[in-house]
């Protein structure tokens, strides 16, 4: 395999996560914290630092966009649930200090 081969599998893994994120709404940020110590979340960041490091503008919030596929507030608005408290308990105990 040569590196065009391999960023475009690369590329098509990326976009069938996404894919696969924005078609399991059900599935909580904090449940993939808790399981897979990423989220929706991170995946904006890291797309949002993947620009910044090619000097491509992009803002936080479209970054996010790109990721939820649609602005986070009406994500947030249609589809995330207050955390339960056994959720934030195990969110906490792998994040002692409350952040990701």
């Amino acid at each position: 395999m040569n590196d065009q081969e391999r960023l475009e599998l690369e590329a098509a893994a990326y976009r069938r996560l996404v894919q696969h994120l924005r078609e399991r709404p059900d599935v909580q940020n904090i449940d993939l914290m808790n399981l897979a110590g990423f989220c929706r979340n991170c995946l904006s960041k890291w797309y949002k630092a993947a620009a910044d490091d090619l000097d491509i503008a992009i803002t936080p919030d479209q970054a996010r966009e790109e990721v939820y596929g649609m602005p986070y507030a009406e994500w947030k608005a249609k589809y995330q649930t207050e955390a339960s408290a056994d959720q934030k308990a195990a969110f906490n105990a792998k994040n002692p200090k409350g952040t990701a």
